[in-house]
């Protein structure tokens, strides 16, 4: 069983940057594959960023490739996500998410395991 909660979102401005952190319990975080998704209203839940198990694999998705990095620190249960340049289609809910599989996967009900989101809403 693994409990995700995030934090740091909140309003900025377009071209600023933001800090997403997911603190994970249980013993076990450093064998789940982890994951951000994002949902704006009355949109499906969205793929944007993963990382395997070890931090050497990460994935993204093509609308945040080389503005957004996922990072994780497995000695401190906790996986990030650094957004610079950010656009105001980047306004979302931001939710971590945990899979117990070996790979990145970009369909939401893969995971297992969610977060409650953070808010992040950027202004133009």
């Amino acid at each position: 069983q693994v409990q995700l909660v995030e934090s740091g979102g909140g309003l900025v401005q377009a071209g600023g940057s933001l800090r997403l952190s997911c603190a994970a319990s249980g013993r076990t975080f450093s064998r789940y594959v982890m994951a951000w998704f994002r949902q704006a209203p009355g949109k499906e839940r969205q793929f944007v960023a993963g990382i395997g198990w070890n931090g050497a694999f990460t994935f993204y998705a093509d609308s945040v490739k080389g503005r957004f990095t996922i990072s994780r620190d497995n000695a401190k249960n906790a996986v990030y996500l650094q957004m610079n340049s950010l656009k105001p289609e980047d306004t979302a809910v931001y939710y971590c998410a945990a899979n117990n599989t070996i790979d990145v996967k970009i369909s939401a009900p893969l995971y297992d395991y969610w977060g409650q989101g953070t808010q992040v809403t950027v202004s133009s």
